[in-house]
C-alpha cells in the first residue's frame, strides 16, 4: 500500500481494507518495522494495535502501542523525533508491518543514536560506546566512507588525494570517467559499464562531499522526483 498515491475518501476505503487484512497476535498487536525512506536503513522495531495504526494513516506522524504503559505512543511528540510517514507494506503473512518514514530530530532510539540496531553480533565490529551506523544502501555506505575520510585523512589514501586536490583535480576526474563510462556503453560492454558506472558514481559523491552537500539530500531529489508530471 503506498499511501502517497491516496486522499480523501479513497484512502481511508484503502486502509481500512489494508488493516481488516493484517493478522494481530492473541493481544491484538502486530510488529512494526520502521525503516528510513531514502537509504532504506533500520531505524527500530515497535508494535501497533488497530487504533494506533489508524492515527498513523489518518495524521501522518507514526503511532506505536507502548505495551510497558500500556496506551497510545505518538512517536517523538516529547522529544521531538517525530516519524513522518511515507508508506506501509505487510509481509506476505500479513502479521508484520514495514513502514517507511522520514526520521525527525536526533534519531529513532531512546539512547539518541539514528538506529536502535547498533550492536553487532562480533565485538570487533562495535568499537566500544561508539554506535554502529544501521546498514543502507551500498551508495549511501560508500558515501560514509567519503565523508569519514574528509574529517579523518589517511596517508596514502586515494580519496584524499582527491579532496585534497579540491575541484581542478576531482571534476578533471569526473571528466575522465564520463568519457570512460560513455565509450564502455558505446561498446556494449557489461562488464566495462557496470565498472566505469561504479567509478563515476565514486567520483560524484567525492565531489558531493567535497562541497559539503549531503548524500541524503541527492536521494531525497530522486524521492521527490518519483510520480513527477513526465517531461514532454
Amino acid at each position: 500500500m503506498h499511501l502517497q498515491d491516496m486522499s480523501g475518501t479513497n484512502m481511508q476505503s484503502m486502509s481500512t481494507a489494508f488493516i481488516n487484512k493484517l493478522r494481530f497476535n492473541e493481544n491484538e498487536l502486530i510488529p512494526a518495522i520502521a525503516q528510513d525512506w531514502l537509504d532504506g536503513a533500520i531505524l527500530m522495531m515497535a508494535w501497533m494495535n488497530r487504533h494506533a495504526l489508524e492515527q498513523t494513516i489518518s495524521t501522518g506522524e507514526v503511532h506505536y502501542w507502548s505495551r510497558s504503559r500500556e496506551k497510545l505512543w505518538h512517536k517523538g511528540a516529547t522529544s521531538g523525533n517525530i516519524q513522518i510517514l511515507k508508506g506501509i507494506r505487510s509481509d506476505c503473512d500479513s502479521d508484520v508491518l514495514l513502514l517507511s518514514v522520514e526520521q525527525k530530530g536526533k534519531g529513532a532510539c531512546h539512547t539518541g543514536t539514528r538506529s536502535c540496531f547498533f550492536e553487532a553480533i562480533r565485538q570487533d565490529d562495535w568499537n566500544g560506546p561508539m554506535p554502529l551506523d544501521p546498514p543502507s544502501d551500498a551508495s549511501s555506505e560508500l558515501f560514509k566512507v567519503i565523508e569519514h575520510r574528509r574529517s579523518n585523512p589517511e596517508e596514502n589514501s586515494y580519496t584524499n588525494k582527491l579532496l585534497k586536490g579540491g575541484d581542478n583535480l576531482i571534476l578533471k576526474k569526473i571528466g575522465e570517467e564520463s568519457a570512460e563510462f560513455v565509450m564502455a556503453c558505446k561498446d556494449n560492454d557489461y562488464t566495462s559499464i557496470t565498472n566505469e558506472a561504479a567509478d563515476m558514481i565514486y567520483h560524484l559523491q567525492v565531489a558531493i562531499a567535497h562541497h559539503e552537500v549531503q548524500w541524503s539530500d541527492v536521494l531525497e531529489v530522486l524521492a521527490k522526483r518519483r510520480g513527477a508530471p513526465r517531461r514532454s
